[in-house]
């Protein structure tokens, strides 16, 4: 399989998978934390790395009809959440291109504060 090369986000608050901590994104890149997920609570974040992507798949959500890749932790493959690549209804295109973390299946941890700010 070879070597799996991740990439660390920044910022003082990291958010981390929960099964082997690689972290993936940080609180500023968070839109809103008032999402609901499979497991409960969830966060949409602006951009997430370290996630390995599924195919494309349509889901019919609470807010409608969406097409959706479910997102895995790139290091161990648990799943975390999904990303929204499509939607149907004019006021959820905000969501296209962002990922939805859900609060079970992350935690967040102290990262390294900027020293320019």
């Amino acid at each position: 399989m070879g070597r799996v090369f991740l990439t660390h986000p920044g910022g003082a608050k990291v958010f981390v998978c929960w099964n082997c901590n690689t972290p993936l994104t940080n609180k500023s890149e968070m839109m809103s934390n008032r999402f609901s997920g499979t497991t409960g609570r969830a966060f949409l974040f602006n951009k997430a790395v370290n996630l390995k992507y599924s195919e494309l798949q349509v889901r019919f959500m609470l807010t409608g009809r969406h097409i959706v890749r479910d997102v895995s932790c790139k290091n161990c493959l648990s799943r975390l959440g999904w990303m929204y690549e499509f939607a149907t209804e004019e006021s959820q295109k905000y969501k296209e291109g962002h990922v939805i973390l859900e609060r079970a299946l992350v935690h967040e941890i102290n990262g390294y504060p900027d020293p320019e700010q």
